[in-house]
């Protein structure tokens, strides 16, 4: 099908429409002045470049991108960290691209849209036309569009840092349970070194009479149970780098020690961005309902020489229009209350946690104190024992207290990191944004 120059002139016509429009309420749907000119190639900018406004500048993508992680470079979490980001499968990314088309797409929402129109006449036969409509009016729907889309991308951008912390987290929690069951195992292989030779000397003092059977007998358990929790930390151990040598892109079996955490300054907390992204798609939603229970304007032309302007509605006034306009005036007080108390939430968990890393690293130095004192008692039982004021069995005594305290401060510096991570975590400060 050809186009005549008549028909020709009312489509361009219908497309000027929009360029007239010289204001930028609520209701216009062109984003600048200048767009309609620059889509009929008589000067301005192009339209590629001209939606990129200082309006589109996203401060939540701004946020994430510039957040910060506590993870020293070079440390041992830094490896882990690496290596696990490098190997992400990254769902989350997908999305995102997905979210961003979308916003590319509703970019140029403003635009004429071209499609046939075909019906069937009154003698059988198809009429076909090419119409052209340019919405000159929409009560603000066009922009709603754009913003619930600019809004999408936000929250998958949130969605994807938040999935690069938890990654992060997951494989650094692996890390530490399994380097403090690798602690507890080497621990553990001391005390049976030590209780093995408490055990030959029983054994000898049995052999010549001087001990009781029964003292050997509760000697050879507690050797028993030693060996068997050094099992159990091994396995353990074994299992926690084997679940994080599948989710890493390297070996990361040479990797040992615990790594420092830089001070956090990655400002509010995933959660609330999360939820400012939310109130921003749920304004959006809110909009685009309220204008399509309005009326609005758009110019059409078709091929046959026809040309117009439309009232468009896309939903009929009824007994409950009035209630669905108050729902929709209500969604911003109740998108507000979700980031204040989003804000509430993060901050609470935040403080706790903090306090709580606080004990754990307190309680770590008083373990440390008091395995000091126990090794001291113990060094005291044994130069006792060599001068023969001591038995065996009060040495061993002596030497599970040192053990057991050994044990208690391994466990409790081990909860301070986790709870170091935890609380890097409830910040979103263990991926860096840039890189994510």
């Amino acid at each position: 099908m050809t186009l005549s120059r008549r028909n020709a002139g009312l489509v361009v016509a219908v497309a000027m429409l929009s360029g007239c429009m010289t204001t930028t309420g609520e209701g216009t749907v062109s984003r600048f002045l200048g767009a309609q000119a620059a889509f009929l190639g008589v000067g301005g900018p192009r339209p590629e470049k001209a939606v990129v406004n200082k309006a589109d500048a996203s401060e939540i993508i701004h946020a994430l991108k510039s957040r910060p992680s506590v993870l020293q470079s070079g440390t041992p979490y830094a490896q882990v960290a690496d290596a696990v980001i490098a190997s992400d499968a990254r769902v989350a990314e997908a999305e995102l691209r997905v979210a961003q088309l979308r916003s590319e797409a509703a970019r140029r929402n403003w635009l004429p849209r071209i499609g046939p129109r075909i019906s069937l006449n009154s003698l059988g036969d198809f009429v076909s036309d090419l119409v052209i409509q340019q919405v000159l009016f929409d009560n603000g729907r066009k922009v709603a569009e754009r913003d619930l889309a600019k809004a999408n991308v936000e929250l998958a951008a949130v969605i994807l840092v938040e999935d690069g912390n938890r990654r992060v987290f997951e494989a650094l929690t692996l890390y530490l349970t399994s380097q403090q069951n690798r602690e507890l195992f080497a621990h553990l292989e001391r005390s049976l070194k030590e209780m093995s030779a408490f055990e030959w000397v029983m054994q000898e003092r049995v052999n010549g009479g001087v001990s009781n059977a029964s003292d050997l007998n509760v000697l050879k358990q507690k050797i028993a149970a030693t060996r068997a929790r050094a099992s159990e930390a091994a396995e353990a151990s074994n299992t926690a780098m084997a679940e994080l040598e599948a989710m890493s892109a390297h070996s990361l079996a040479s990797v040992t020690g615990l790594g420092a955490l830089s001070a956090s300054d990655a400002g509010e907390a995933l959660g609330v961005i999360r939820a400012r992204a939310e109130r921003d798609a749920a304004l959006a939603e809110a909009r685009i309902a309220r204008a399509s229970h309005l009326p609005g304007l758009a110019a059409n032309a078709a091929t046959d020489g026809s040309a117009g302007l439309e009232v468009t509605t896309d939903s009929l006034f009824g007994l409950g229009t009035m209630a669905e306009f108050g729902a929709i005036e209500a969604t911003r007080d109740s998108a507000e209350r979700k980031v204040a108390r989003a804000a509430e939430t993060a901050g609470r968990e935040i403080a706790a946690q903090s306090r709580r890393l606080e004990a754990l690293r307190r309680q770590t130095a008083e373990a440390s104190h008091l395995t000091a004192q126990a090794r001291q008692n113990l060094d005291l039982f044994r130069r006792q024992y060599e001068g023969g004021q001591r038995q065996v069995m009060d040495v061993v005594g002596v030497y599970e207290t040192f053990a057991s305290a050994l044990e208690t401060e391994i466990t409790l510096k081990y909860n301070a990191a986790r709870a170091e991570l935890e609380l890097a975590r409830l910040k979103g400060a263990l991926a860096e944004g840039a890189r994510i």
